[in-house]
């Protein structure tokens, strides 16, 4: 199997080394252990001080205070055509960054298709664009890992024809049937009928909308993923937690680090120990 090596650097004061390395370590779990077995994808993400410090061949996620998109972010592609990604320092950034390696690693150049059923009536066959991420990526249907706060994603199983109750459509369990998009996300296709593309978006209101696209034409440097989201900027907002989800992760994270530091502690007096000959 292909291994995938995604570099994580920082080029934020607000985000040192330190806290770049506990979110590179819990979104390294996230990809091993959670979207691995079900996307069959074998990865490794570590983090590096500087791009200086970057291996050839990995993809980076650079943490920067201004990616020139305020709240937004999202995966390009190097002069090499090789996949990168730019994430916003904000509050939920950690959420962000888990969105953007899962985006990475099952859809690195932003083009893969997968044929279903619409779920715009009167349509019939189509093509979603595989972004495992975006029916379910409000913060409200995030998880944790070691303290981290970590994006939801769909499973394969989610663009199946008929529902099955023994079948897993998201990670987390919350999206409860095939192409089901849940508030704060989003699900796009092409139509090969009209040669449109459709969304089905959740955004405001009680229940989603399906929204006429239009036509995309090739653009040179630009993804099917990155003309998705030059249309679709209000799915960012979904991924800035409020204040009441800010103190809930903010206060999980602080119980994660308690624990943390007991453990460094419990190492440091053995380490002295040894050091003693004791």
């Amino acid at each position: 199997m292909l291994l995938r090596q995604v570099a994580m650097v920082s080029e934020s004061k607000q985000t040192p080394l330190s806290k770049l390395g506990r979110v590179s370590a819990a979104l390294q779990k996230q990809a091993i252990r959670d979207l691995g077995p079900v996307w069959d994808i074998n990865s490794t993400v570590d983090a590096f001080a500087t791009l200086e410090d970057v291996p050839v061949g990995y993809w980076p996620i650079i943490i920067r205070d201004d990616i020139n998109t305020p709240g937004a972010a999202g995966v390009h592609e190097d002069n090499s055509g090789q996949p990168f990604a730019l994430v916003h320092a904000a509050d939920g950034w950690s959420l962000t960054a888990s969105h953007e390696l899962i985006e990475m690693l099952v859809d690195p150049f932003g083009n893969r298709l997968t044929a279903g059923q619409s779920p715009k009536p009167g349509q019939g066959r189509v093509e979603f664009l595989v972004e495992p991420c975006d029916p379910s990526e409000a913060t409200q249907f995030a998880y944790s890992i070691n303290g981290v706060s970590v994006s939801d994603f769909y499973t394969p199983k989610y663009f199946s024809t008929v529902a099955n109750p023994a079948d897993q459509y998201s990670h987390t369990g919350a999206i409860k049937a095939p192409r089901q998009v849940l508030r704060g996300g989003y699900l796009s296709w092409h139509d090969p009928v009209t040669d449109h593309w459709f969304q089905e978006t959740f955004f405001d209101g009680s229940k989603s909308k399906f929204r006429d696209l239009g036509k995309f034409t090739v653009k040179a440097g630009k993804s099917l993923r990155r003309q998705v989201y030059d249309v679709t900027q209000m799915a960012f907002e979904a991924r800035r937690p409020d204040p009441a989800q800010q103190r809930t992760q903010s206060a999980l994270a602080a119980t994660s680090e308690q624990s943390t530091n007991a453990k460094a502690q419990a190492w440091r007096l053995q380490i002295a120990q040894i050091v003693k000959g004791r």
